[in-house]
């Protein structure tokens, strides 16, 4: 089969108003442009040996294509986040555009009302699909040159009991007064990509043994003046160089954790700005979208759009699995 390349077929060539106009035709093109640039390659089977089936009558659906090697049937969902949804391709376009171009994210109410859903339930389902197509996997290399680490905490004030106790243990002069929030941890290389996770605790094994698994050994870290990473620059070629924040230190040269520090702002714009709240049990793909946005960030919207759209490729997120 010959393939002729549809008309619409670059995100990166259209302005957002464009894109809430497109027609379910437009969008499959879309759609096909993207995850086979090529041509039809079918899912199951990898073979290119492929016929689209026209759709005669309502039996048969729009883009359905058939293998003529396995002889199975697929659309350009089939094997993505997508696969088995009940919302328009146009509004898949349309939710990816938004979360790539919005610098601090949309929220789920926000989607629900531009792309006309029914339901909230179906709107935070379709946001967390495109977190899973935006989460990309280990980098070729690790991070290199100067590589910041920072760490911080996510969530809200204390309430109820807890904040009684915190309360409590001021008056009785214990500073230290445990949190509910989440820790999260980044690190990034300067003019370069971003890693950031959750992690169950603030210590110096687990933010070390991140810095072992993600950066390059002849790079140079900097951080903060917190002793959980006394020793770690022994292991780097480039050392440990430590910026004093308790001093009034925020550069000296170029040493500082501006550009980590950069990426939090962001981020916290979002959680306080946007989603006003993120549990615990889905913060960790909060992280994948914000690393995304930030490791795409020199490209246009339609660029990253396209991008998290490749990612979505061999990912399945089910609402039973979103919830758990």
């Amino acid at each position: 089969m010959k393939f002729i390349p549809p008309k619409f077929s670059k995100l990166s060539e259209m302005a957002s108003i464009d894109v809430g106009r497109l027609t379910e035709d437009e969008a499959r093109a879309i759609l096909e442009g993207i995850r086979w640039p090529k041509g039809p390659a079918c899912p199951h089977c990898g073979s290119v040996n492929v016929t689209r089936i026209q759709a005669k009558s309502d039996k048969v659906r729009d883009g359905v294509i058939q293998c003529n090697d396995c002889r199975s049937q697929f659309t350009v969902t089939v094997k993505t986040v997508m696969h088995r949804s009940h919302i328009t391709l146009r509004q898949w376009v349309q939710a990816f555009y938004s979360m790539c171009s919005h610098k601090k994210s949309i929220s789920a109410l926000q989607l629900q009302r531009n792309l006309g859903l029914h339901s909230y339930k179906s709107a935070w389902h379709l946001a967390h699909r495109i977190r899973a197509a935006m989460k990309e996997g280990p980098f070729a290399g690790k991070l290199n040159g100067i590589v910041e680490c920072d760490e911080t905490y996510v969530g809200g004030r204390p309430r109820g009991k807890f904040k009684d106790d915190c309360i409590d243990r001021r008056k009785k002069g214990v500073r230290k007064c445990y949190t509910t929030k989440t820790p999260v941890m980044v690190l990034v290389e300067r003019n370069g990509e971003a890693v950031s996770r959750p992690i169950e605790r603030v210590d110096g094994n687990t933010l070390k043994s991140a810095i072992r698994e993600n950066v390059g050994l002849q790079s140079t870290i900097m951080t903060d003046e917190s002793k959980i990473y006394k020793g770690i620059g022994r292991e780097f070629a480039g050392g440990h160089h430590v910026v004093k924040h308790s001093m009034g230190e925020y550069a000296r040269g170029n040493v500082s954790t501006n550009t980590a520090e950069s990426y939090f702002a962001l981020m916290k714009r979002g959680v306080h700005g946007t989603y006003h709240h993120i549990s615990k049990q889905h913060i960790g793909r909060y992280c994948d979208e914000f690393a995304f946005r930030w490791n795409h960030r020199k490209t246009n919207d339609g660029e990253r759009a396209e991008h998290a759209i490749m990612g979505a490729d061999n990912k399945r997120l089910t609402y039973k699995k979103a919830v758990c």
